[in-house]
């Protein structure tokens, strides 16, 4: 047995792509001598033009055109094909147990042994779920073909991601610059340093990248080489290739998400002070599932605010406004979110024009914080920030400038720049809103809490964790 699946290895590796790993598919024969897939071979050169090599061997091909379909290569590929499926159908028709010398013909689930008639019987394996040899490779099959197009369009993202010439890191240095000239003599020298943990920081965003490219890429790679495998090959490693590909696809978040980097303002927060406003909320703009206090100046989830699921794609929001609107000039606010592992902040306005010139209606400006998996992520709608950040963030201030129309979010005990909304057309007044929720399953309600317009927050009252 073991010669003929040495022959069966050396028929297979004649008739197999060596870019993808797999069977050829309209061979085409290069200069060299060697073969590919024909449309393996358009992406090679497509991708590392102009230089036409071979991706094997690296000669350079003089010919530029693909060649023509190899037709008598791709007979003998069909015809390999049918020879490897008879002969692992008579391969595994002769494996035999060692003790009893019989027949493998089942599997045992919980062992992962195959197994003869007699084996299934014994104390051993009696009370073991059992399935025959072509039931379990099959169950096997379909879950690694599975992860395989999961891990696929993994793969086409992150090659998508790494191509992109522009970097969410870098993204906030242009914030920053934004922020310079109110305090333009204090941040020359904290630019400098910033711009350099801004490159460091993109290196090392492109590095996880790259190492997570190349994890899909391998296993990519070894998905496929499980199709001509023995289904007994297949199922001693199935588990184990089962468990690295769940272990890859749980490190997607670490390595595509980025992490919202802090780039200190020195003085703009209490610079901010000087147009902090003292609001109150408004009960009646609130549902059922938001609580507002006697005092105005907090409010929590109400019984009725239920998340079903624990990590849902898009949970319902509740809100409550502010009773103060505005039109003209500058506005600040805090906002204690200290009990809350969720929640939303943000701006209404009946009508107002985006940047790209695009008039909205009941529009609103949003910053989400949303906790999953142990890990906080900063979100805005509209725009780009899809973040996470190193931990929950007590203290939020918002900044409102009525013309032009600018609304920004602080991290304010670490003096930092969260996300910035310029340029904007308010064309009615301006209304803070807040939502405190929606809570963990299992958690109790936090309160959300308007930070008074006269006190300055502390950092040593306030714990990150």
């Amino acid at each position: 047995m073991a010669a003929t699946v040495e022959i069966l290895k050396k028929m297979q590796s004649k008739i197999t792509c060596s870019i993808c790993r797999d069977y050829f598919c309209d061979p085409v024969t290069i200069g060299c001598g060697h073969n590919f897939c024909q449309a393996c071979l358009s992406f090679s050169w497509r991708i590392r033009a102009p230089a036409f090599s071979c991706p094997e061997c690296k000669q350079v091909s003089q010919d530029r055109e693909i060649p023509l379909v190899n037709r008598r290569l791709a007979e003998l590929t069909e015809l390999g094909k049918q020879v490897s499926s008879k002969l692992l159908e008579s391969t595994e028709e002769q494996s035999q147990c060692d003790a009893h010398k019989k027949p493998l013909k089942n599997f045992c689930e919980e062992d992962l042994t195959a197994l003869c008639v007699t084996c299934c019987e014994t104390p051993e394996h009696g009370a073991h779920k059992i399935s025959s040899i072509q039931e379990a490779a099959q169950k096997y099959r379909r879950e690694l073909q599975h992860l395989q197009i999961r891990l696929g369009k993994h793969l086409e993202e992150d090659e998508e991601l790494h191509s992109l010439r522009g970097s969410p890191v870098c993204e906030w240095l242009y914030l920053f610059r934004l922020e310079k000239s109110k305090v333009h003599t204090l941040l020359e020298e904290e630019e400098s340093r910033s711009l350099q943990r801004c490159k460091q920081q993109e290196k090392a965003r492109r590095d996880r990248l790259k190492e997570y490219g190349k994890s899909l890429k391998d296993l990519m790679l070894e998905l496929k080489e499980t199709r001509h495998r023995l289904n007994l090959d297949l199922l001693q490693d199935a588990k184990q290739l089962l468990g690295r590909c769940e272990a890859v696809l749980a490190q997607r978040a670490q390595a595509v998400i980025p992490v919202l980097e802090e780039y200190y303002t020195p003085g703009l927060i209490k610079i901010l002070y000087k147009f902090k406003v003292d609001l109150t909320m408004d009960p009646t703009s609130a549902d059922s599932s938001v609580t507002v206090s006697e005092d105005l100046k907090s409010a929590k989830a109400g019984e009725g605010w239920q998340v079903e699921t624990k990590f849902p794609d898009d949970f319902p929001r509740h809100y409550v406004f502010a009773k103060q609107s505005f039109t003209l000039g500058d506005q600040y606010w805090v906002v204690d979110v200290t009990q809350l592992s969720q929640w939303t902040l943000g701006i209404y306005t009946p009508r107002m024009r985006t940047f790209e010139g695009m008039e909205v209606d009941s529009a609103v400006i949003l910053l989400h914080c949303v906790k999953k998996e142990g890990e906080f992520y900063l979100q805005t709608y509209p725009g780009s920030l899809n973040h996470r950040v190193k931990g929950p963030l007590p203290l939020i201030g918002v900044y409102l400038h009525g013309m032009p129309g600018t609304v920004v979010f602080y991290n304010v005990l670490r003096g930092t720049l969260i996300y910035r909304f310029s340029l904007l057309i308010f064309k009615g007044p301006v209304t803070p809103v807040f939502s405190p929720g929606p809570p963990l399953p299992g958690t109790n309600p936090g309160t959300m809490t308007l930070f008074p317009a006269d006190s300055h927050p502390c950092a040593c009252c306030y714990s990150r964790g």
